[in-house]
């Protein structure tokens, strides 16, 4: 019998019932619009609940939909939030469900290669969302494709970044690392820390602390990655809470980056 993780934040971060979840990642992607430039190999995406981050992450999975057939593995990053780890947590699940169905995750990605700080680790997947709130875009725009779920704590950027390149593949892999940004900042200091954190996401600059970006750590090993790889970054959006369903005067930021080869 196949071992699954299942959804741990449907019907709070996004709808539980597959209708109304297809209707909605549609609708924020038909919003989003589309252009077709070139393929990324590595999007930067929030995690809020749709209503708070969704627009923002669907500027940034719209680029997927003139490629769903290229890509057939995602490496999907992202900070942990309920239970700590040291180094990174893989998931020992053979697949990941949400309403609109299950995700397989590539559970030989890693085999053979020796990365240390890189260990099986469930607990941290059970209640995660940052990776969850990701697969139903994901399954919205891609064809068949796997996963490889790696959820980030204490550990060096350096080490994402050896992971990262340890997985880098061809024109089939896709990375996704998913980080929000300022946290419940007023209005106008979140725009001017939000801002000043986008200029670095665009300079590769790994400058980026847990202060300014929740998932500082995978961004900084994305982009330690991006440097060595070449990477082109495009800023897609750039906005908070405030901007979508929340007051403004604690707010989220969030921001959506595409990187290409």
């Amino acid at each position: 019998m196949a071992d699954i993780r299942n959804p741990a934040v449907a019907g709070q971060f996004y709808p539980a019932n597959a209708d109304e979840l297809a209707a909605t990642v549609t609708m924020l992607l038909d919003e989003a619009g589309q252009r077709v430039d070139v393929a990324p190999k590595a999007l930067i995406v929030p995690h809020a609940g749709y209503s708070y981050s969704g627009p923002v992450a669907a500027s940034a999975y719209s680029r997927l939909r003139p490629y769903r057939h290229r890509y057939t593995r995602v490496i999907l990053l992202g900070p942990c939030h309920r239970i700590p780890v040291t180094g990174m947590a893989l998931s020992t699940a053979d697949a990941f469900r949400t309403p609109l169905g299950n995700v397989p995750v590539d559970s030989g990605a890693l085999s053979g290669i020796d990365l240390p700080r890189v260990n099986n680790f469930d607990a941290t997947h059970k209640y995660e969302h940052s990776l969850e709130v990701q697969l139903p875009f994901l399954q919205a725009v891609l064809d068949d494709f796997s996963i490889v779920p790696i959820a980030v704590g204490d550990v060096q950027a350096k080490a994402v970044a050896n992971v990262l390149e340890a997985l880098w593949g061809g024109d089939e892999t896709l990375i996704v690392v998913s980080s929000d940004l300022s946290h419940y900042l007023d209005y106008d200091s979140a725009t001017a820390l939000d801002a000043a954190t986008c200029r670095s996401i665009e300079q590769l600059d790994t400058h980026i602390d847990q202060n300014a970006a929740c998932g500082a750590t995978p961004v900084r090993g994305l982009l330690i990655a991006a440097r060595h790889k070449g990477l082109q970054v495009i800023t897609l959006d750039l906005r908070n809470s405030g901007d979508t369903a929340g007051d403004k005067e604690f707010v989220v930021g969030y921001g959506a980056w595409v990187l290409s080869e």
